[in-house]
């Protein structure tokens, strides 16, 4: 397993971010990831709108996970409306 960090952008609206951080969590855990971290980074205005939306909710998880399961992860958050951005980056040791 690889240490990864994945960067989550919700929607700012509390519950629509409680629902999202409980969905990507379930996702990640359904597909063996072993979450070591999860940062909250806070509700902050947008540089730009992304679907409309002016403010965000980012969460910083830091995780082992293969590399294998990152695409079947991704089809999930595609389909997650709560979800407006996503980054999975392979973290340096």
């Amino acid at each position: 397993m690889r240490q990864y960090e994945l960067v989550t952008l919700f929607q700012s609206e509390e519950e629509l971010f409680r629902q999202g951080k409980e969905a990507v969590k379930a996702a990640l855990t359904s597909h063996g990831a072993e979450i070591v971290k999860e940062d909250d980074m806070g509700d902050r205005e947008l540089a730009y709108s992304i679907r409309k939306k002016k403010r965000g909710h980012y969460m910083l998880y830091t995780m082992n996970f293969e590399q294998k399961e990152i695409p079947n992860v991704e089809k999930i958050f595609k389909l997650d409306t709560t979800l407006l951005k996503y980054l999975f980056v392979k973290k340096e040791e």
